[in-house]
């Protein structure tokens, strides 16, 4: 057997003459191109930890995140010490890629998969079979699950053939494969992960923004005209947000045959990448709502702003049209005497 370990963080970093390619792998794919994201290969190497030989291959997606791919075998998926070799080779993986920043923040996503190759007799019963050492190990917990979870767990299953099936979690994944042809699966489970990625940074960016108008509005109250200024460069953040979420919901236009669309949509679900959305889309419209709030209220303090100028310039012309009159009438006292 073997474990894939998928890391995925952000990462705009550019490099000299990047070459790009397509995504490669899905089962069946069409003669269209079924996925609009650029890949940019960043290299492939060996990484040796506690015996274990890692294959570690990176990519770039859309110049926003860097994924790592990471395959090493392994004998007994569910015995207890290979699960703690686990823990200790995926938090070694992270400290050595991962930004230190984003392993502060927590701005970033990992995700297991079990390949394998056997599954006697058939891969259902297999499952069934193995399903308590399965939930464990998608879950990267060592607890006992009652049957209700496991069930829960182990529910969402694809099937491209009798011999062949993936199980997808929110946490981790099962791919059963007779001739170890994984890629097209693991592909879908890396634009799924990315995708995510994507929706937590556009979540940041929102919250940033509302973070900037709380202290910039309501903690610090400033003239007009610096905070003309800076409507305007949060408008202009809040576009490229926009725009950033509009190309994470079309980047995905079609995406393979009826194979690799089914299960990317049972990706979807168990990353719960539709409700992400929702979420993103109702905070922009928030935003959206937040932002013409103070414009209208700057529209009005404007508004006030200028019928006081006005008031001003009325009293300074009655007092002139004043002056002149009692000036006049002084004048013309002087002439009679």
């Amino acid at each position: 057997m073997e474990i894939c370990y998928l890391i995925v963080f952000p990462d705009s970093e550019t490099r000299p003459a990047p070459i790009k390619e397509p995504i490669k792998g899905l089962k069946d794919a069409p003669y269209f191109q079924p996925v609009d994201i650029d890949l940019v290969p960043l290299g492939e190497e060996m990484f040796l930890f506690e015996g274990h030989s890692i294959n570690i291959m990176r990519h770039r997606y859309d110049d926003y995140a860097q994924m790592i791919e990471c395959r090493y075998q392994i004998s007994d998926p569910f015995a207890l010490p290979v699960l703690q070799t686990r823990a200790s080779v995926q938090s070694a993986l992270q400290k050595r890629y991962v930004p230190q920043e984003h392993l502060q923040s927590g701005m970033y996503e990992e995700y297991s998969i079990l390949l394998t190759q056997d599954a006697p007799p058939a891969p259902d019963e297999w499952i069934e079979k193995n399903a308590l050492g399965l939930a464990n190990f998608i879950r990267s917990q060592r607890d006992r699950f009652d049957s209700a979870e496991i069930d829960e767990i182990l529910s969402s299953r694809m099937r491209y053939s009798a011999e062949e099936l993936t199980l997808v979690d929110w946490e981790g994944a099962l791919i059963i494969a007779p001739n170890a042809d994984y890629r097209s699966d693991i592909v879908l489970l890396k634009i799924g992960n990315y995708q995510l990625l994507r929706y937590r940074m556009l979540d940041r960016s929102i919250e940033d923004l509302l973070d900037k108008i709380n202290d910039s509005f309501f903690r610090n109250r400033r003239r007009p005209r610096a905070t003309r200024g800076l409507i305007r460069q949060i408008a202009e953040h809040k576009l490229e947000v926009m725009l950033d979420f509009e190309r994470v919901e079309q980047n995905l236009l079609l995406i393979g045959d009826w194979y690799t669309a089914k299960l990317y949509a049972a990706i979807q679900s168990e990353l719960y990448l539709d409700e992400w959305k929702d979420n993103v889309r109702a905070k922009l419209d928030n935003l959206e709502s937040i932002m013409q709030t103070i414009r209208d209220n700057l529209a009005i303090s404007w508004e006030n702003l200028l019928d006081q100028l006005q008031l001003v310039l009325w009293l300074a012309m009655l007092f002139g049209y004043l002056y002149l009159y009692l000036l006049d009438a002084g004048i013309i006292v002087l002439t009679k005497r």
